[in-house]
């Protein structure tokens, strides 16, 4: 049986317009390279037209992204071909040319991927601490938890380099 590949609706054309940008920020902090954080972006959305629950409202459908796309990451970082480290891109950054927020970010981009995970998601895309632990599946105190550790982890780091 062979599928038909008809265009994308202007639903998930829609979708996409909204939420790529965003998703493909979340990959780059967990993959650090721009051609993943595209193949995992480009599988989220394969998903969305393939595989997508009834949502209850933009909400729902935003987390159900983020929560594919966190999964998807996962598998590649898992895979045995993939190196365990990478490093960020500097034009994946879309810094503004300030070199410290530069240097900042790095240092997010260093930290396990799951305290970097929670701190991108707080403070660069701005989600309070029981929308992270609603998309991340884990408890309101693990989250809570994650950033205290990759605060601390991000001082120890920020100090370090003080003192050198």
């Amino acid at each position: 049986m062979q599928r038909s590949m008809a265009r994308p609706g202007n639903h998930v054309i829609h979708v996409y317009e909204s939420y790529a940008s965003m998703l493909f920020r979340i990959a780059m902090v967990h993959l650090g390279s721009r051609e993943d954080a595209e193949e995992a972006t480009q599988e989220t959305f394969i998903k969305l037209m393939e595989k997508a629950p009834a949502f209850q409202d933009a909400e729902h459908q935003k987390a159900w992204l983020i929560r594919v796309l966190t999964n998807h990451c996962k598998t590649m970082l898992g895979r045995g071909w993939r190196k365990r480290e990478v490093k960020l891109e500097a034009d994946a950054l879309h810094a503004t040319g300030d070199h410290e927020d530069i240097a900042l970010l790095q240092l997010v981009m260093a930290l396990p991927v799951k305290y970097k995970t929670v701190i991108h998601l707080y403070y660069y895309e701005d989600y309070p601490i029981q929308k992270i632990s609603s998309i991340l599946q884990i408890s309101e105190s693990a989250v809570k938890m994650r950033l205290q550790r990759g605060r601390q982890l991000l001082k120890l780091e920020l100090e370090g380099d003080e003192l050198s």
